[in-house]
């Protein structure tokens, strides 16, 4: 029996919650972070990052997103470990290649598969 196959129809609802917002996230977050890229005289890196503080507005949206991925990095390292989820690093990775609304989803299924384990196992 497969991981999947063994989680609460609740568990499933909540997996799945978590794979449309990553990829909700993939599309709309990181296609515009390509179509920047693309985009003639973006200035490049340095460019993309000041551009988040062209003005209070966009300064509070990039702070506060700093802020939420460097929460959940931290816990996704923290959970990581304590529930021995494979590869942590690679969700830390692609949240700063690609886009921590991209990898916190997906860790947050690896988590929830990790839960729904040890859930079953001690019940058994």
């Amino acid at each position: 029996m497969t991981t999947f196959s063994r989680l609460s129809r609740s568990d499933k609802l909540l997996c799945g919650i978590y794979l449309v917002l990553a990829i909700a996230a993939l599309v709309f977050a990181f296609g515009n972070t390509v179509a920047y890229m693309l985009s003639d005289g973006n200035g490049g890196l340095p460019g993309f990052f000041a551009a988040g503080y062209v003005n209070y507005a966009t300064s509070s949206l990039t702070n506060d997103l700093l802020i939420v991925a460097l929460a959940a990095t931290v816990l996704m390292i923290a959970e990581g470990r304590r529930l021995g989820v494979r590869y942590v690093w690679a969700y830390v990775a692609a949240g700063f290649v690609i886009a921590i609304s991209v990898s916190f989803p997906l860790f947050l299924i690896a988590r929830q598969l990790k839960l729904s384990e040890r859930n079953s196992l001690a019940a058994n």
